[in-house]
Parts: C-alpha cells; structure tokens; sequence
C-alpha cells in the first residue's frame, strides 16, 4: 500500500480494521499535525498496520474486554509530526527513540517493528483521582499483556503503552511523589505475580 494521497485514499486507509474494535483512523489525530498543517500519515502504511495490528489485538483489546472502553489521546506520529514536536518542546523524543514507538512506520535501530498508544482508561479516571494509586493498573498489565513499556502521566493517569518485538517490559512514571523506574529487567519487583498491588483497584471497578 502507498502512502494516501487523496481523499479517497485516506478514506480507504482510515478504515482499516486493525482489530475488531480499533481502526487505523482512531490513531492518525495528532493537535500538532492539525495546528500546523502537517499529513500525520506514514510513509510506509503495510508496517503501520502490521504494528498497529499488534498493538491493538495483543493490548488495546485486552485491556478494552476487561476494564471497558478506552481512549485515545495520542499515537501515530509521522517523522514530520515528531521532529517538529521535539523540536518545540512538546514532549516528543527525538525521532530516533521513536521509531517502532510513536512513528510506528519505521523500525528501530535493532530492526524490531512497534507501535505505541496514549491512551486513557475511562473507568480507571475516577480511581486514580481518588487514591492517586496509578501503579495498580501499572502492575495489572505487567503481570497480565506481553507490552514492552509504560509510561503513565498526572492527568488522568494516562500512559504510553507500546507493543514492540522482543519487548523489554519496563515502567516509568511521571505522576509525583513516585516520579521514575517502577520497574524494569533486573530489578527484584519485576519477577512474579502482583496481585496485592491491584487488588483494590479490581474490586472498586467490579
């Protein structure tokens, strides 16, 4: 498939079903792209869909059949969209350390294709806004979806979530006071089940 060039095109590509409950359209939004005129679209669309595929049906779905409906709130990002992101202080990395991330067209330096979803767990919001316990979902998809890493940010809990082959499972946050690694290869707390850590987190969202 090329890169969409008309209306139509993009029409077609947009509705590619990457899993029974996500199409590619759902990942192409991005505000930088909007405000500056930028085609959030990727150069190579069959590995976009391959990664998107993966990420879809081995996360999204998953997480989507057990805690209800999640939302978007950033994913694609063509190396355009990226570099100028980066470039402007809009919390992109640079373009490099996104490949197989957020530009989910182009491999990473190891030659391993990934994707990567913002997103927000709607039932999770007023949980998190209550305790402040982001970790709880943290550990659930750790010990529970083959991710590769996590990234959870202070409003509303939201977190990068990708796919990646050979995935490294590590966790970051960004939330105060536990701001840093959660976990990560090698450490003590990356073995095992957690179940104690999301306990309450299932019972309240029964």
């Amino acid at each position: 498939m090329r890169q969409p060039k008309t209306v139509k095109a993009l029409e077609d590509f947009g509705r590619v079903r990457l899993s029974p409950s996500f199409f590619m359209r759902d990942f192409l939004y991005s505000e930088i792209a909007v405000i500056n005129s930028f085609q959030n679209l990727p150069a190579d669309p069959d590995l976009a869909i391959a990664a998107g595929t993966r990420l879809c049906e081995d996360l999204l779905e998953p997480l989507q059949d057990k805690f209800g409906r999640l939302s978007v709130r950033s994913s694609y990002r063509s190396p355009e969209v990226n570099r100028f992101g980066n470039d402007n202080g809009f919390n992109c990395a640079i373009n490099e350390k996104n490949f197989a991330h957020h530009i989910w067209d182009k491999r990473d330096s190891a030659g391993r294709m990934g994707a990567t979803a913002c997103i927000v767990v709607n039932r999770f919001i007023s949980y998190f806004e209550q305790t402040g316990d982001w970790e709880a979902m943290a550990w659930w998809v750790h010990d529970h979806l083959p991710y590769s890493e996590m990234e959870f940010f202070p409003k509303f809990a939201a977190f990068n979530l990708q796919w990646r082959e050979e995935p490294v499972r590590k966790i970051y946050s960004y939330i105060p006071p536990r701001r840093g690694r959660l976990t990560e290869p090698g450490r003590p707390n990356w073995f095992g089940k957690h179940d104690e850590a999301y306990a309450a987190m299932l019972e309240a969202l029964h």
